[in-house]
């Protein structure tokens, strides 16, 4: 593949799944609040669709190791997991989640394995074809896109959710993941032989103490920016009795933030070194979730959208290109897969706990807990990366 399709078929693979994750973040909550769910109940659902990104890791071995139909090592899965997320897309608004909440919460959970697949192959791919020094562009890149996705889709889905109805909002995601499903058919792989071979002893490295404390660091990160991310509209709705097209564009900017967020973090990697930019993004992430708590009408919450939105990309694309640093190449996709889904672990933890807290406690306890958890990544930091502010730069395995 040349550079510019390589990007751009990575940014698209990671904008639709930031169409999903508009859905997931922004109007799931409300979506289901319309039938009569309650906060407990969202809170299992986003449990439940995040766990196939804890089953990444068998998705991860699957890829290094086998070529399915003999097809390649990542092109037929990132195919087959885009294929599913259109078919749930397109079946889902036939469910009425209040009257039949297990059958939603099976197509969720369908939905979100074929976005597991299709992310898992894809950073693999990412892995086998990217140099090293462009590997913080590259993930930035792809936080980009992913928020790009969230932006774009959450104004096109709140309109059409507000002013047409639920089916053609989903129904034109599912439209959305078509047009990248004929774009994935172009995607060429290296060949095998460029390839390192699969190593079941390569797995040593994830005995390590940094290496384990790297995995800590992204459960707990991604508990904490998740959890806000799925309170946020719920929030905002309570707080100022926003409409769905008013919740999309919160999101939207949120979505804003994060491209942002994810471009200078990606750089940020890249040059000032996986230590510094981890320590910024926890402190800019703090400051962003005590902001909620300040918040005095729905239009200075657009602000705080982006401040967070800022920081969610930021931290997000900094933890990436600080695990890609240190994945060992004849394991790419597992290794990878493996600390993703340690890192989603804490997200469905997050989003569960979170949901129960709102409801015992109220938002505003709930913020301020989040953020005080959030100063935990703080002795982690010197573990994973040493002392030094240039510890950060290099694989360390």
């Amino acid at each position: 593949m040349s550079k510019k399709f390589r990007y751009l078929i990575f940014g698209l693979l990671y904008f639709i799944q930031g169409a999903i994750l508009s859905y997931f973040t922004g109007f799931n909550g409300i979506y289901l609040l319309d039938f009569g769910v309650s906060m407990k109940r969202v809170g299992l659902i986003g449990l439940i669709g995040m766990t196939p990104f804890v089953l990444k890791i068998f998705l991860g071995i699957l890829s290094d190791r086998v070529s399915l139909f003999n097809k390649g090592f990542r092109k037929p899965y990132i195919l087959l997991g885009v294929l599913l997320q259109i078919v749930t897309l397109v079946l889902v608004p036939f469910i009425n989640p209040g009257t039949h909440f297990s059958l939603y919460a099976l197509l969720g959970f369908i939905m979100m394995t074929g976005m597991a697949l299709y992310d898992t192959t894809t950073d693999g791919l990412a892995l086998d074809t990217t140099p090293k020094d462009e590997q913080g562009t590259i993930q930035g890149l792809m936080v980009g896109g992913r928020a790009l996705g969230v932006t774009v889709i959450s104004i096109f889905f709140g309109f059409l959710a507000e002013f047409i109805n639920w089916y053609y909002a989903f129904w034109s995601l599912a439209l959305i993941s078509l047009v990248v499903l004929v774009l994935a058919f172009f995607i060429k792989e290296a060949p095998e032989r460029e390839r390192l071979a699969f190593d079941w002893s390569a797995f040593k490295a994830l005995g390590r103490k940094k290496i384990l404390s790297l995995a800590l660091l992204g459960a707990l990160y991604s508990f904490i920016i998740n959890s806000v991310a799925e309170i946020m509209n719920p929030f905002f709705s309570e707080k100022f009795t926003i409409t769905a097209f008013i919740a999309g564009l919160y999101s939207a900017v949120w979505g804003l933030g994060i491209i942002i967020g994810g471009l200078l973090g990606g750089k940020g990697s890249d040059r000032l070194g996986h230590r510094k930019s981890v320590f910024y993004a926890l402190i800019i992430s703090t400051v962003s979730i005590l902001l909620f708590l300040i918040v005095p009408n729905e239009w200075i919450a657009f602000g705080i959208a982006l401040v967070f939105g800022f920081a969610f990309g930021f931290y997000e694309t900094v933890y990436f290109a600080a695990s890609m640093a240190r994945t060992d190449p004849r394991i790419a996709a597992s290794m990878f897969s493996i600390l993703m889904a340690i890192a989603n672990i804490g997200t469905g933890i997050g989003l569960a706990v979170t949901g129960s807290l709102v409801d015992g406690t109220g938002y505003i306890n709930t913020f301020l807990i989040i953020a005080g958890l959030n100063l935990l990544a703080l002795p982690l930091i010197p573990v994973v990366f040493g002392r030094g502010a240039k510890a950060a730069d290099g694989v360390h395995l």
